[in-house]
């Protein structure tokens, strides 16, 4: 018997599969779900977005700029001289800054967005500085030539502002154990460690206080850039 001779009745149509609308539904949501628990992760453990508030940093950062920053460092890898570091405030150093009024919704919201790692932290307890000298260095300001020293070899700094000299601001420290000697890219318009000598840890940063390291801008588009160390800056300069 061939197919043509099975009586029609007994000839079914191919049914096609629909999914209910609480399937979808469902569906949908753990896809969202998901997805925000991947983003907490994310935050929480590898990569964090902030904003950068002022022109401490300028012309390597801007005000405005985004930025992405790894939080594998300090713990998987250190921090290293020349690196761009995000730390919380140690003490008093954002004690002037100007927070951003919001609505309590408005708060609200932007707290939740900020957990779930799709809105960047803002400049509320938050600071981005370039290291320049890490726990047991000798750092000095300034030499013969108007620069600084690190360890007795003085360093020529291609990230600073052009036009702005290495400091205005004398300063001789020896970086303590676990703690950072920071200074913004803009030395004339940057309030860092030479100025936080009368807050809590003298004005090193500690490194527990180390949220990662700066290592792309992303944010805006035409300024999307890799933040390189500028490892030659440093490579003569000798362990303490």
């Amino acid at each position: 018997m061939t197919l043509d001779d099975v009586p029609d009745e007994t000839v079914q149509p191919t049914a096609r599969l629909r999914p209910r609308k609480g399937s979808l539904l469902r569906e949908t949501a753990i896809i969202l779900v998901s997805a925000l628990v991947l983003s907490w992760i994310i935050k929480s453990f590898f990569v964090q977005a902030f904003y950068i508030p002022s022109e401490s940093m300028e012309d390597t950062l801007i005000t405005n700029d985004r930025v992405l920053v790894s939080k594998m460092v300090p713990g998987i890898f250190d921090v290293h001289r020349g690196d761009i570091v995000v730390f919380k405030d140690p003490g008093t150093w954002l004690a002037d800054s100007e927070q951003p009024v919001r609505t309590a919704f408005q708060q609200k919201v932007t707290n939740v967005l900020t957990f779930v790692g799709l809105v960047p932290h803002d400049s509320g307890e938050h600071l981005i500085k370039r290291v320049i000298a890490v726990g047991g260095d000798h750092v000095v300001c300034c030499d013969a030539q108007g620069l600084v020293s690190v360890n007795g070899q003085s360093i020529v700094e291609p990230y600073l502002k052009p036009g702005a000299a290495p400091s205005a601001l004398e300063f001789d420290k020896i970086v303590p154990d676990d703690s950072l000697w920071v200074m913004g890219d803009n030395r004339s318009n940057s309030t860092d460690s030479r100025y936080n000598g009368g807050s809590p840890g003298g004005g090193f940063v500690p490194l527990d206080n180390v949220v990662g390291t700066a290592f792309v801008t992303v944010w805006p588009l035409d300024r999307a850039s890799w933040l390189k160390n500028p490892g030659e800056t440093f490579t003569d300069v000798p362990e303490p």
